[in-house]
């Protein structure tokens, strides 16, 4: 018995502290933490004016992490009451690895946000596919661009399209089409003839079309002189 009066105390006390108001128990401090790069603070109090008038205890904080959390740059928040007058307020801000098509990005965790401005992202690769799947071809080009960097090489883009067939560019310009059966093992392929193209070579190429079932072909960039391919395997088997 002793127990549920107790309990019963300790909730007719909470509702008279509710009902004092905001007078007598103010949010005097917010304090936010977050190491933030893009996160600007006059954005996060912008977004709090109004929310923390009504008092320490009357403050309703699943709203106030709601409307923080809706800020383009916000991974996650989470908002704490600290007696007797502050709010406490952490932020995780998210961190881009990729662009997600024309307009979004993408973090580690291949989850999709939206920032203001996407101009000075434009460094970043380029990853565009079906919606739903934006973790599984981030991995993918994890991949890639691991294996591309061991010959040298630097990936900006990789494309999925509706019917699933892949396509990627190289940083130097090179433009690879993968199609839609097996483009790992069509990937590798030409790996493994990449030897027979020495640097200046691949500059003059322009697309490596790897749709094909047991070769590739190539487009040479306009202006490029016709390649003797003959030539180029005799001296290699030197």
């Amino acid at each position: 018995m002793g127990i549920v009066l107790v309990m019963v105390s300790g909730w007719l006390v909470w509702q008279e502290i509710k009902a004092q108001g905001a007078d007598w128990l103010p949010v005097k401090y917010v304090r936010i933490e977050g190491a933030f790069q893009y996160i600007a603070k006059d954005k996060i109090k912008q977004v709090l004016q109004g929310h923390v008038n009504s008092g320490l205890y009357n403050a309703d904080i699943q709203h106030i992490q709601k409307s923080v959390n809706q800020l383009p740059w916000v991974k996650s928040v989470r908002v704490k009451r600290v007696w007797p007058d502050a709010l406490n307020i952490k932020i995780v801000e998210q961190r881009p690895v990729v662009r997600w098509g024309n307009n979004g990005l993408l973090n580690a965790m291949g989850e999709v946000f939206v920032p203001d401005n996407m101009n000075e992202f434009s460094q970043l690769p380029v990853i565009s596919g079906p919606v739903g799947n934006e973790k599984k071809w981030l991995e993918i080009m994890k991949g890639i661009s691991v294996t591309l960097t061991d010959r040298a090489m630097e990936l900006a883009e990789f494309h999925v399209n509706d019917r699933r067939a892949w396509s990627m560019k190289i940083k130097n310009g090179l433009n690879l089409k993968l199609g839609r059966n097996n483009p790992l093992n069509k990937f590798q392929r030409f790996l493994q003839t990449l030897d027979l193209f020495s640097d200046e070579l691949i500059t003059k190429v322009a697309v490596v079309d790897l749709r094909y079932p047991n070769g590739y072909a190539l487009t040479w960039k306009q202006g490029e002189k016709v390649i003797d391919w003959k030539n180029i395997a005799e001296t290699r088997k030197i």
